[in-house]
């Protein structure tokens, strides 16, 4: 099934990317779920960036409500709390989307070994958007593992390859000028040298989407297979 356009009208009042998106990142790792050796599993992992989770909720009180509102009052000793002085700045926050599978071997505590991302329109929409894409993918390879990237994305031309080849350094920049393509990115040390393998492929509207390789350990990969989680996708929603 080739690709369509879930970023414009009129497919994106129907299907809009958000709802495929979200469904094709649960259907990989379904895919992967069931070829995965043991000791292996995926999970999936979305998130929108108007979304936010704080391990200790900090919310702003309205001074005229009192504290602890819940039955008679109990006499306690008040820890006395640092107050720190204030802020020297507060910014906007802008969190970036999260559309991807993480894949993990159990060893003790589960170790992250892949990760497999989906870029958003919003991953492309302003430069500090595509620097924390890029950072978050240059942050995978650095502690060694494999990342596997799929752009979908028409309505904001990025080329978040070549970005991504040049914070690594590198020259060569053959098939790089990609706005749409999905890529395997491959962390190896050979020779005592550190080195990335690349399997690189366009991405267009009509065409039909590659199977790239999702490395576990050494040589040991596994197939992503965009076309099939994709079709399977639009079929459960009832595109096709």
């Amino acid at each position: 099934m080739p690709l369509h356009d879930h970023c414009r009208p009129p497919l994106s009042l129907e299907f809009p990317w958000e709802a495929i998106h979200s469904g094709w990142a649960s259907e990989i790792t379904r895919r992967l779920n069931r070829v995965l050796p043991d000791r292996y599993y995926a999970l999936e992992n979305t998130k929108f960036g108007n979304e936010i989770e704080i391990d200790i909720g900090t919310f702003d009180r309205d001074p005229d409500t009192p504290p602890g509102a819940n039955g008679p009052a109990t006499a306690v000793l008040a820890a006395v709390p640092w107050a720190p002085p204030a802020p020297a700045l507060t910014i906007p926050a802008r969190l970036p989307d999260w559309f991807e599978v993480k894949v993990f071997i159990r060893e003790g505590r589960p170790k992250l070994v892949g990760a497999i991302e989906l870029v958003s329109p919003r991953n492309k929409d302003r430069p500090s958007a595509r620097q924390g894409f890029l950072a978050k993918c240059a942050g995978y390879l650095t502690d060694g593992v494999s990342v596997v990237v799929i752009d979908p994305v028409t309505e904001r031309p990025a080329h978040l390859h070549a970005d991504l080849l040049e914070l690594f350094g590198s020259a060569d920049t053959a098939r790089a000028d990609l706005t749409m393509f999905a890529a395997a990115y491959r962390p190896v040390v050979r020779n005592e040298r550190a080195e990335i393998d690349i399997w690189v492929t366009p991405v267009a509207v009509g065409q039909t989407l590659p199977t790239l390789p999702l490395r576990l350990t050494g040589d040991w990969m596994v197939p992503v297979d965009f076309e099939g989680s994709y079709m399977d996708v639009c079929r459960d929603r009832r595109m096709i």
